[in-house]
């Protein structure tokens, strides 16, 4: 009995010894830098993934961790603030006195604008400074986040550091740690890639890059900061930075020495640099001294095609591009209209055929039951309708009416230099008001063109028969 309760204890201590070594589920970076200098696109690079969603203010994102060895996986909260200082007080979300031993802080800036590095680290520095001094965080705590700062970075000891007993002496060096935060700190330098750009557009040499890598690594001493020199375009130490911070965060295993020897990818772990090792930048500078007042060094220079970034087309609104066609046809119709060219919808109802430049004709044809439409020369389009020209068509239309099972064509062609053959009416044959008004209209549109041009010379005699027949007929009913 008393070994099955043996056996149980064991297993439970067994679980329990298993289940503290899982991997935390509170720890959380915060990722603090000027607008575009890179943080979303470094954010999704350490995600693994190629879609960038940018926010405003204070936004949210997580990084997926995973123990191979244990079997084990959590996700890391991730943090990134705006740009914009006057949204610094979201910082409270993000970072507060129950979470501030499980945060690590990354600042962030860009190789695009070398001339604001020192401004913009210097400036969030301070402002983190700040915010931390307001924080209630009891003094005996911070004192011991403080001196755990001091603690990890002596801890790291190289591959050549330490006698033969392992043994090393810690100990402060000339400017590490002057202002200490009690937080972790990593300082990345984003888009290294345009080192070649600077290089080639604006005459920047190896000491001017050397002079910008001194001035970050003397901040980094200061702050007890590791420094990541990265590229996403060119995929440079962005999967190091990963392993990194997994090293920071959840003590992973991480033996990847400093790295100084390439300008566009340096790696200096916190705890690993002195002033002593910055000092043999110096020895590249000829004609700066690393002395000097950083801007007045790396000034701000005009940004050069290089650097233009590429504009995006917004499309434009599906029914304010409709509404703009729209206006265009609009306003060709009237001109059209406004030289004597007909509309589409006028065309459509007009007279089927061809009409002859020089030709002035006068057209009275039938449609469906009979209803004629009358077309005149473009030309001649300003002239107005006379009462005498509505007489007519009345008069033609009860004709027509009588003679519905024909669709009689009447053309009157009075300019000799047409060639077609001219149709004279005799006054005696029709009644006298009627002759007399037939008179008067032929006086009035001598201009007036007709369409006739399908038409032979057979077909107008047999239509000038077929007139004179109905003509005749009319006459003799009205008499």
């Amino acid at each position: 009995m008393q070994e099955e309760e043996n056996l149980w204890n064991s297993m439970l201590i067994s679980l329990k010894e298993k289940g503290g070594t899982r991997l935390p589920t509170d720890k959380s970076m915060i990722i603090i830098g000027d607008n575009q200098c890179g943080k979303t696109t470094l954010v999704a690079k350490l995600q693994g993934i190629d879609d960038l969603t940018k926010g405003i203010g204070l936004e949210y994102a997580y990084i997926d961790i995973r123990d191979d060895y244990k079997e084990d996986h959590t996700k890391l909260n991730v943090w990134v603030q705006d740009g914009n200082p006057k949204y610094s007080f979201l910082l409270k979300f993000a970072l507060s006195e129950k979470n501030f031993k499980n945060t690590l802080i990354m600042f962030v800036v860009s190789m695009k604008t070398p001339w604001n590095i020192m401004d913009q680290l210097e400036s969030w520095a301070t402002l983190l400074q700040d915010y931390i001094d307001n924080l209630p965080i009891p003094s005996e705590d911070l004192r011991e986040y403080r001196q755990n700062c001091i603690k990890k970075w002596n801890e790291y000891i190289e591959e050549n550091v330490g006698d033969k007993n392992g043994y090393w002496e810690p100990s402060l060096g000339d400017g590490v740690l002057t202002r200490n935060l009690g937080l972790n700190i990593i300082v990345v330098v984003t888009m290294t890639d345009y080192i070649s750009v600077l290089e080639k557009e604006n005459d920047y040499k190896d000491e001017h890059f050397d002079f910008i890598q001194q001035a970050v690594r003397k901040f980094c001493l200061q702050y007890g900061a590791s420094l990541f020199y990265t590229s996403a375009k060119e995929d440079k130490n962005c999967d190091l930075l990963y392993k990194f911070l997994t090293h920071k965060i959840y003590n992973f295993p991480f033996k990847t020495p400093a790295l100084i020897v390439e300008k566009d990818a340096v790696f200096i772990p916190a705890g690993w640099d002195s002033m002593k090792k910055i000092s043999i930048l110096y020895d590249n500078m000829q004609t700066i001294r690393p002395d000097e007042f950083y801007n007045s060094v790396i000034t701000k220079v005009n940004m050069r095609k290089a650097f233009a970034k590429d504009h995006e087309i917004q499309a434009e609104d599906e029914q304010v591009f409709l509404n703009k066609q729209l206006g265009l046809l609009n306003q060709s119709a009237n001109q059209q209209s406004a030289i004597g060219i007909p509309r589409q919808d006028s065309v459509m109802r007009s007279l089927t055929g061809v009409s002859k430049s020089g030709d002035r004709r006068l057209s009275l044809t039938s449609q469906g039951q009979g209803s004629p439409t009358k077309k005149i020369d473009p030309v001649k389009s300003t002239n107005t309708a006379t009462p005498g020209e509505g007489v007519l068509a009345n008069f033609f239309n009860s004709l027509l009416h009588k003679k519905s099972n024909q669709s009689p064509v009447l053309t009157k062609t009075t300019d000799e230099l047409s060639g077609s053959k001219s149709l004279t009416l005799e006054k005696t044959e029709y009644h006298t008001d009627t002759a007399a008004e037939l008179d008067r209209l032929a006086k009035r549109t001598l201009n007036l063109s007709h369409e006739s041009s399908t038409e032979t010379n057979s077909s107008e005699n047999g239509i000038e028969e077929q007139i004179s027949t109905t003509f005749g007929e009319k006459s003799s009913s009205e008499c």
